[in-house]
């Protein structure tokens, strides 16, 4: 899928969310939906540029999605007489504050909320670019990125700059893998661990993969197989919390967060994966690529999580 088209589905699940919200919490307490930008962008999407097979499968993964969270979180169907407020939040507090949470569900009145991270069909941490001018680590954990750095990375975006001024597509390039991927992705490893012995940035470093911003939050992802995938990060205890006469029907236990960076090295038998090892059972992959067919002067990481303590853990829900 190109990344307009899943930028497009991304915004319509976020709709699907807030209907499903509405369709299993109305019956019991009254909604107030914030009328707002991202909710007028997110329902264009959803009535204007999805099939309506998409829009039913959407609806039916967001209600299956949304249910079990319910069941984690019985504030929300409590019953009680205040209001239940559901809002989408704009991209650029993801961008900007690093909070990544699309839906929130508030209870202001009890000065109560929730957050859920939307994403459809892919489970990716972030998706960070590579640039000639990019300080990756200012950006991500606060320590800026060596002129060494800068120096070793500026040969290979340069040749890239040459090949996209004369139009060149990825595919045309046969060793772009031994003159583009391996080289940054040596140069990437080689700073960032120059980085990490300069000092402690292991919090820092997955307080931006995870995208917390000191907020726990639910990740809620569509899959094209029929199911439903819902991840909760517990990261600060305020999850799943119970109520004065309900007990959560699924108990979420509260993360251990890795204090230690172990290691960065290249996977196994690949030229675009580096693997982050860290203490607490955590290991994060970055897989490079070109986000487009014709060649540019950025490469975007996919950041997964490869291995996580067993406290965190997901619930598949078919649909």
């Amino acid at each position: 899928m190109d990344t307009t088209n899943s930028t497009i589905k991304g915004k319509a699940y976020e709709y699907a969310c807030v209907l499903a919200l509405q369709d299993l919490v109305s019956p019991i307490r009254e909604i107030e939906i914030v009328e707002n930008e991202s909710l007028e962008i997110a329902k264009a999407r959803y009535d204007n540029d999805i099939a309506e097979q998409d829009k039913s499968d959407m609806l039916l993964s967001a209600r299956s999605g949304i249910q079990a969270i319910i069941e984690m979180e019985p504030k929300i169907i409590e019953d009680d007489n205040d209001r239940l407020t559901i809002s989408l939040q704009p991209d650029s507090v993801a961008t900007k504050l690093g909070d990544i949470r699309d839906v929130l569900i508030i209870r202001r009145e009890l000065s109560w909320e929730i957050g859920v991270s939307v994403k459809h069909n892919h489970a990716a941490l972030k998706h960070s670019r590579l640039s000639a001018r990019l300080d990756f680590g200012n950006v991500w954990f606060g320590v800026p990125c060596s002129q060494t750095y800068f120096n070793e990375i500026a040969p290979i975006f340069a040749k890239l700059k040459t090949l996209k001024d004369n139009g060149e597509l990825w595919r045309n390039l046969p060793d772009k893998e031994a003159s583009v991927y391996v080289p940054l992705l040596n140069a990437f490893v080689s700073e960032f661990n120059r980085l990490n012995g300069s000092g402690s940035i292991t919090a820092d470093l997955v307080k931006y993969l995870l995208g917390s911003n000191g907020k726990d939050y639910y990740k809620l992802i569509h899959n094209n197989n029929h199911t439903a995938t819902i991840m909760p990060f517990n990261l600060f205890g305020t999850l799943n919390q119970t109520t004065d006469a309900t007990q959560p029907i699924i108990i979420i236990p509260e993360i251990e967060l890795p204090t230690r960076i172990i290691e960065m090295t290249f996977k196994e038998n690949s030229k675009t994966t580096v693997i982050l090892t860290m203490n607490n059972g955590w290991s994060i992959s970055f897989r490079i690529h070109n986000a487009s067919s014709k060649v540019e002067t950025s490469l975007k990481f996919d950041i997964q999580l490869q291995s996580k303590p067993e406290d965190i853990f997901y619930i598949n829900r078919e649909w």
